[in-house]
């Protein structure tokens, strides 16, 4: 199968080597030569630690590297029989590569976009054959992270949806198909991870670490919410946020935080610029100079922390199965192999009990009486029905 792989940046190289190692012939274009230089070193780099580690030999590593040929001209990816863009997060501008893309692929080429919050349906509108276009979202870094997001239009055909979800599984990933809505599953459902966390802060309730320290020691999460937002970025997360806010009409749900925002706008984006919510030295470790003091950890303390936090989290996750954004096996799977949550929300739901849920959720909303915690209709009728997810 013919790859074609437009930008050669982190998640462009990421998907091109997926392609390469399932065997497929892949071409990457890029229009900067440089970008393409340091993709190619950055490959050689990566598999010869994946020697070193045992996972692949000097043959296998050949073998990837020949199915890779490196581009800088869209009419090279004429031959492809699936496409793949992996470009800025601007419509203006994926919309012009897509129709110019169109005018060199065959009439059967499917045309992907990895796009994590744009939509497909405005993407797909720039072609000629909008039937084609799919969205493939694939997870930061891609060769290791197992989930793909793929998203129809509703111009897009079954036929070319079936397509797209077959390579994605041969290319032995996990698949999670999504309605065509802000954010789709992960950046949707995840917000509430970071956007509660912040709230926790800002009323004063505790500090980064000792938010960080309630849903890791409590929920078995590998990062808090302040270590991951720095991981990501200040400025890349309150984009999201920002962007999935104003997509679902300023729903409150989403509503970013004006300490995300100064972050971003001081320039403190976490790991990349040396100080987030946390400092940093040159090699990225966080530097460790606040301590996590004992009356701060108190059971009582952490239990109001994570349980304010998971419960949000599981309403996000109840919403979008209500809104049938995806079902309920995929929405958890995405969750736990999208973004490496210890369990899949819905499951966790079940466990802590519907009515656990509906009533804490009640709680917050009697205690603010905002809508940002009205709790999902699902929820409601599952407790009354007493029935649970799974």
């Amino acid at each position: 199968m013919n790859i074609g792989i437009i930008g050669s940046g982190t998640m462009g190289s990421g998907i091109a080597q997926v392609a390469a190692t399932a065997g497929c012939t892949v071409k990457l274009y890029d229009t900067n030569q440089a970008a393409l230089d340091k993709a190619k070193a950055s490959l050689e780099k990566i598999l010869n630690r994946l020697i070193e580690k045992g996972r692949i030999n000097t043959e296998e590593k050949n073998r990837i590297q020949g199915n890779i040929q490196y581009v800088d001209s869209l009419k090279d990816l004429g031959d492809s029989n699936l496409t793949i863009e992996a470009i800025i997060e601007n419509l203006e501008i994926k919309q012009k590569v897509f129709s110019e893309l169109e005018t060199y692929v065959s009439e059967d080429c499917i045309i992907a976009s990895n796009t994590s919050s744009l939509s497909i349906a405005s993407i797909a509108a720039s072609l000629q054959k909008p039937e084609r276009c799919v969205g493939i979202h694939f997870f930061n870094p891609a060769p290791l992270m197992k989930l793909v997001e793929v998203i129809p239009a509703i111009q897009t055909s079954k036929e070319v949806l079936e397509k797209a979800i077959q390579t994605i599984k041969d290319w032995k990933k996990v698949v999670a198909v999504a309605k065509d809505t802000p954010g789709f599953i992960v950046n949707r459902v995840a917000r509430p991870f970071y956007g509660e966390a912040l709230r926790i802060y800002e009323e004063g309730i505790a500090d980064f670490a000792t938010i960080d320290h309630s849903l890791k020691s409590l929920g078995g999460f590998r990062m808090g919410p302040f270590e991951l937002m720095d991981f990501i970025g200040n400025d890349v997360n309150y984009t999201v946020t920002e962007t999935v806010f104003t997509a679902f009409y300023f729903d409150p749900r989403y509503k970013p935080a004006f300490t995300q925002k100064r972050f971003a706008e001081a320039g403190y984006l976490g790991r990349k610029s040396g100080k987030g919510f946390y400092d940093y030295d040159a090699n990225g470790r966080k530097i460790e100079r606040t301590s996590v003091s004992s009356s701060a950890v108190e059971t009582s303390i952490s239990e109001t922390i994570f349980n304010r936090v998971i419960v949000m989290l599981i309403n996000e996750a109840a919403d979008a199965l209500f809104l049938n954004i995806a079902s309920a096996e995929d929405i958890d799977n995405a969750m736990t192999k999208g973004v490496n949550y210890p369990k899949g929300l819905l499951a966790w739901a079940d466990e802590k009990g519907i009515d656990w849920c509906v009533s804490k959720l009640d709680d917050l909303y009697n205690e603010y009486h905002e809508d940002r915690y009205r709790c999902s209709p699902l929820l409601r009728k599952l407790n009354r029905e007493n029935r649970t997810f799974f």
